[in-house]
């Protein structure tokens, strides 16, 4: 099975130069394709939600508990 060329210029004469920075911008988007998304699971360390403090309690004698760790 022979594969035939994978970029064809149709019209015009592009320089060497323009050749390569048409290679260099889909190499540039295939990686950038390839790389896991967000969707990929981050750890509990990295988790930025981790620096955020829970909600205190609003009832009597609440403002003893703010110092109090839980």
């Amino acid at each position: 099975m022979t594969e035939g060329p994978f970029l064809q210029v149709v019209r015009g004469d592009p320089t060497p130069e323009e050749i390569a920075a048409l290679v260099t911008v889909l190499t540039a988007r295939a990686r950038a394709a390839a790389k896991p998304g967000p969707s990929q699971r981050r750890s509990a360390w990295a988790d930025p939600s981790r620096r955020l403090r829970r909600p205190l309690p609003h009832s009597p004698g609440s403002w003893r508990d703010s110092a109090l760790p839980s």
